[in-house]
């Protein structure tokens, strides 16, 4: 026979009308709070990185992919005893702009993504080249570099030739190309630097523009004459 006290409900529970949570339900309310924050994190994720894959889906891809170290030197080898400024065409985080600041050039990067043009002036404030480099949120087919005496640009292979056309209507005869990973499609290196994907090309203006023109240099027609 069981005491009449075991069958009363505790007072204390009537009193404060709470229930006791059973361990169940414990674990069902951890359940929605984990959920919620894999939830964010997806959201978070989502909302960072989309504006850097966003780029791969224009019409002529330039997504970011950012330059290796043998690249960045290999790019600096090329700009050696080279003077004025260095403009890069699509910039990415700013390391090969701020590589070049480095080098004591004065240094521009041309980026469509805002959230690696804004990371791109926080590096350079941090690297202590702020004010010889700038960087700007613009389309680089809508942007003549005519005032760059070194023009950088890591392209894609789709993109080469219009932006061939482009730099050889634009650049002054003094000015130098250096193409990364990918060569342009007519024009003929004057330097070569680095292997595989590492490797830039180095076109000097000169070249193209004689080529546009039909003319050669008073040395060449010398050196053929010989």
């Amino acid at each position: 026979m069981v005491p009449v006290s075991k069958l009363q409900p505790d007072a204390d529970a009537l009193e404060s009308g709470d229930p006791q949570p059973s361990a169940g339900s414990r674990a069902s309310g951890w359940g929605v709070v984990l959920a919620g924050l894999v939830g964010g994190a997806v959201l978070a994720l989502y909302a960072v990185a989309t504006p850097f894959v966003i780029p791969a889906f224009r019409k002529v891809c330039l997504p970011f992919v950012p330059a290796t170290p043998a690249q960045v030197g290999n790019v600096l080898a090329a700009l050696q005893r080279r003077t004025g400024s260095v403009v890069d065409l699509g910039s990415g985080d700013g390391r090969i702009v701020i590589a070049a600041a480095k080098q004591g050039f004065r240094a521009v990067g041309f980026e469509l993504n805002p959230w690696l043009v804004w990371y791109s002036r926080y590096r350079a404030w941090r690297e202590g080249v702020h004010r010889s480099t700038s960087f700007y949120r613009s389309d680089l087919w809508k942007v003549s570099f005519s005032q760059y005496t070194n023009v950088v640009i890591f392209g894609v292979p789709q993109m080469m030739a219009p932006l061939e056309d482009k730099l050889q209507g634009e650049l002054q005869i003094s000015a130098k190309v250096i193409a990364c990973r990918f060569p342009f499609p007519t024009w003929v290196p004057n330097q070569t630097a680095g292997e595989g994907i590492d490797t830039v090309w180095a076109y000097d203006a000169k070249s193209f523009h004689k080529r546009e023109t039909g003319t050669e240099t008073a040395a060449e027609e010398a050196t053929k004459e010989k």
